[in-house]
């Protein structure tokens, strides 16, 4: 039945269990373990878990199973394991299907902490990665071996607003045997039609639209019941990067006004893109829903929005950026996203900063770009706000 649903009713319904008391919000199972009838039930559910059986919260609870369930419906997905924070589903996928001597490709416009498990972790683990333009498509073609057993990218960078071809990089990957694995973090579950792009596992930080309120750290991989149960389940469930049942408790209700959120956020960060391109003290305004962004058509057939994220890049360089986030009185200044608060993040000397001088030059993060994760505040304030710190910016 749930097949039939729309995606906001999924949102609010799907995976839903229910104990004996029939509750309308979804139970919280705070237990580390669970008791069984006999030993010879014990024994039987270590050997094979029924879908409603449960051995340790580290393996799976009801909650975060609720959790998992309704996410894998969302985004059309076979399963799903929700992970401790968005960098434990980034690590687990990748760190659970590779080995020495395997290759991966991937873009090289990443969040910093997933270029260090690429350029770091991997490496040191004998993991060989090449990095590419993800926007080029023959350096992807050139790239890819026989041997690549997977491809990694943003579907959209962060900071700088790059948007990567799922569905053309996936057919260049596919086409050796390699799986394409996407961090869609900046997409959103609400904007994201990855799987039938050609994705073959997708990683969120449900940290941001999810939760949306800046209230507890989490994440999910998504993907085949073959790859979720067989290959990365237990890689997670013996190094202990699950989800606690609370935190899945607020991202299930976080779920329940995720759509309105995000679509909000989308239309007043369209509005907002547009109200500041060509301002004074600007020398850039980065949206995927402007006209003049390097892949807006594609973002258009991708996406259908340009999402809930812009960027400035401010004339005068790091001093001018400053003082416009001292100048800004409604956004706060911080390092998470997609939050019902307008958040700004100065990249360069935070989320990025162990970056060499000349790796930011090539992915485009100036000492004067701003990252802007548009809340649901109203608009016109949002507007006239950013509008002042901009020219606050240019004494």
């Amino acid at each position: 039945m749930t097949d039939t649903w729309n995606p906001r009713t999924k949102a609010v319904h799907s995976g839903t269990r229910r104990s004996q008391y029939g509750e309308v919000s979804e139970a919280i199972f705070l237990t580390q373990g669970f008791v069984y009838a006999s030993a010879e039930d014990a024994a039987a559910r270590f050997e094979e878990c029924g879908p409603d059986e449960f051995i340790y919260a580290r393996y799976g609870n009801p909650t975060v199973k609720m959790f998992e369930d309704r996410m894998a419906a969302l985004e059309g997905a076979e399963d799903a394991f929700a992970t401790a924070s968005g960098m434990a589903a980034v690590s687990g996928a990748l760190m659970s299907m590779l080995k020495a001597g395997d290759h991966v490709v991937s873009s090289r416009a990443l969040f910093g902490s997933c270029l260090y498990v690429l350029e770091d972790i991997l490496t040191r683990y004998g993991v060989e990665v090449t990095f590419v333009d993800g926007t080029d498509l023959d350096q992807w073609r050139d790239a890819v071996r026989s041997d690549t057993k997977a491809v990694f990218f943003e579907s959209m960078s962060n900071p700088t607003l790059e948007v990567i071809d799922i569905t053309a990089v996936s057919e260049i990957a596919h086409a050796v045997g390699a799986l394409v694995v996407i961090d869609n973090v900046f997409a959103t579950p609400v904007y994201s039609k990855a799987f039938a792009q050609g994705a073959d596992i997708v990683v969120y930080s449900t940290t941001k639209h999810v939760d949306g309120q800046g209230r507890a750290l989490g994440g999910i991989v998504l993907g085949s019941k073959q790859f979720i149960r067989k290959t990365l389940e237990p890689y997670m469930k013996h190094t202990g990067g699950s989800m606690s049942p609370f935190t899945a408790w607020t991202h299930l209700k976080g779920l329940e006004t995720m759509d309105l959120r995000v679509r909000a956020q989308t239309t007043s960060a369209q509005a907002i893109a547009e109200a500041l391109q060509g301002q004074s003290g600007l020398k850039r305004v980065v949206y995927p829903g402007l006209k003049d962004h390097p892949q807006h058509d594609l973002v258009a057939h991708q996406m259908g929005k340009g999402g809930t994220m812009l960027a400035l890049d401010l004339a005068g360089g790091r001093e001018a950026a400053f003082r416009f986030l001292n100048a800004v009185k409604i956004g706060i200044i911080s390092n998470n996203l997609g939050d019902a608060k307008t958040i700004m993040t100065h990249p360069s000397t935070t989320t990025h900063q162990r970056l060499s001088d000349t790796q930011k030059d090539t992915l485009g993060i100036t000492d004067g770009l701003v990252r802007i994760s548009v809340g649901i505040e109203d608009t016109d304030d949002l507007i006239a706000d950013l509008q002042q710190a901009v020219n606050a910016a240019r004494l």
